[in-house]
């Protein structure tokens, strides 16, 4: 991958190597956008198979964050950072380092947890660097809150795709287990949805899972392609691709994971199954609203929570506006995402 050239396509700001060997730290940190204020974006710690893997990652996760903030109203631009290593070989040192490389940006990113990392893991960054959110002793952990805003997302999603958005007998494939993926379980199975489960590692979640809300385990390479009404991709992104959404047998693709279509040909695809998408960066949220208002504080729930919830009403704007134009919804939302970022 030329480095140059992707970030040229998606107009970042600055990219950021990191090579610590002493530290046991490879990582790379992308700043997207920061015309709306400080890029926020968690830190997130994968085993990619290579550093073009991880940037390809990296680059469009930043994107992305640009356009989430954007369109939940923070003052704030889009930032990622991603470190490449298996969660078994996290080490103090490891987050120490990658703090020091938020610190050479100098407040122009602000790092906060993401998949693999942990509260703890920020306590640790807190040592080196003060630019960093969702510390325990403050708006703590993103996930609950990610869940609610998909959860709020996947019942404005039924209202346009099923007519209604009440969720009892909706039938709803969640790939992913993790911490998003099980309180979203548990919110849906409140509300009385037959649940579809899947998750690459950890059976035991799964099993308590099935135990707690009645849901119907799934093979991982299934969980996709489960005839239901809404499916709910919860873990890694470009999940809907060529390969897959020829394949779909649902009516509306609703979840939390980020850049779930590969590309805006599969954007289209997907319209032209008539599926209609949730978009990533807009249903997912209300964990960087969570974090952001740490930063801009004083940290206050109640406001978070108003704002969490109004990812509902938007998610319904942007699926009808969808359903009358005929037009992509990530198109629809990207476009007022960059109208509020380049204005």
């Amino acid at each position: 991958m030329n480095a140059m050239v992707e970030m040229s396509k998606y107009r970042h700001e600055k990219v950021l190597f990191v090579n610590n060997e002493k530290a046991g730290l490879k990582a790379i940190i992308a700043v997207h956008n920061t015309n709306l204020g400080p890029a926020i974006g968690g830190c997130r710690l994968y085993p990619y198979e290579s550093y073009d893997a991880a940037l390809f990652d990296v680059l469009r996760l930043s994107r992305g964050m640009s356009h989430k903030n954007a369109v939940a109203g923070l003052p704030h631009g889009g930032g990622k950072g991603v470190i490449i290593a298996d969660p078994s070989q996290k080490t103090e040192a490891m987050f120490e380092a990658f703090a020091e490389a938020v610190n050479d940006l100098g407040g122009s990113y602000i790092t906060a947890e993401d998949v693999n990392t942990d509260t703890n893991d920020a306590l640790i960054m807190l040592r080196k660097t003060k630019h960093l959110c969702g510390l325990p002793q403050n708006s703590g952990d993103p996930s609950p809150f990610t869940a609610r805003g998909v959860w709020q997302g996947i019942k404005a999603t039924a209202k346009v795709a099923l007519g209604s958005d009440k969720l009892d007998g909706v039938s709803i494939a969640v790939q992913g287990m993790g911490k998003v993926g099980y309180e979203l379980c548990r919110l849906l199975h409140n509300d009385g949805a037959k649940l579809y489960i899947a998750n690459r590692s950890n059976k035991a979640v799964l099993d308590k899972a099935a135990a707690e809300f009645g849901a119907t385990i799934v093979p991982t390479e299934e969980i996709l392609f489960q005839e239901c009404d809404i499916v709910s991709p919860n873990a890694m992104g470009a999940i809907l691709n060529p390969n897959t959404i020829p394949n779909l047998k649902c009516k509306a693709v609703a979840g939390g994971a980020n850049n779930q279509i590969l590309d805006d040909a599969s954007g289209q695809a997907l319209k032209a199954r008539g599926i209609f998408y949730a978009p990533d960066f807009v249903i997912n949220g209300a964990g960087v609203i969570n974090a952001a208002a740490e930063v801009d504080g004083p940290y206050n729930k109640e406001e978070v929570l108003v704002k969490v919830d109004n990812i509902y009403n938007t998610i319904e704007r942007i699926l009808t506006e969808s359903k009358k134009t005929g037009e992509p919804e990530g198109v629809i939302a990207t476009r007022y995402a960059e109208s509020l970022i380049y204005r």
